[in-house]
């Protein structure tokens, strides 16, 4: 249950802000069909993130545990800073000749890829034993922070502080990478 609550809360708070939250509101006002929509970043988050997780679960079952809890560690403070930082799409490109879905699906899978949330769920994955709770709570968070995206727009986008949202995915991936430390040389779930 903690590797869901983490995953899920740590995902959400990121993603405020996100290239893919921004793509998120591009996507509604282009194409206008909010189901569609949500199904392709539904389903694009959860191949995304389970491919995310299975690497990091990998990688967890190559390292020793202490060696594993620095790089943990180590990695939720970059990500922290990381957080910080504001993102902004580099591409602005509709993919022509698919739907809605198709375009969501496709476009929201590779903006993700090298992602903060993605190598976060990679992260998470190492971190907790269970992958199917770390995918489960990161595509739940995904999917916090970008169905209202998708219902509100760009309304959303201007009532909420997405500076103070930065702070707070930062500090919560502070927290991750403090109690990555200190929890043992074991991984728990």
């Amino acid at each position: 249950m903690e590797a869901m609550f983490f995953s899920t809360a740590v995902v959400a708070l990121a993603e405020m802000g996100d290239k893919t939250q921004l793509l998120s509101f591009v996507l509604a006002a282009r194409l206008k069909r909010k189901l569609p929509i949500i199904f392709g970043i539904l389903l694009a988050t959860l191949a995304n993130h389970f491919l995310a997780g299975y690497v990091g679960a990998w990688l967890a079952s190559l390292l020793p545990p202490g060696v594993l809890r620095w790089i943990i560690a180590l990695s939720f403070f970059a990500f922290g800073a990381w957080a910080l930082k504001p993102d902004k799409l580099e591409n602005d490109r509709p993919l022509h000749g698919t739907g809605v879905f198709m375009t969501t699906l496709i476009a929201f899978f590779f903006v993700e890829m090298g992602d903060k949330t993605q190598l976060a769920t990679v992260a998470l994955a190492a971190r907790y034993e269970s992958l199917v709770a770390v995918v489960l709570g990161t595509t739940l968070g995904m999917m916090i922070a970008n169905v209202p995206a998708v219902w509100l727009g760009e309304a959303l986008a201007h009532r909420v502080n997405m500076k103070l949202m930065r702070w707070f995915a930062a500090g919560l991936f502070i927290v991750l990478g403090v109690l990555a430390l200190f929890t043992g040389d074991g991984v728990s779930g």
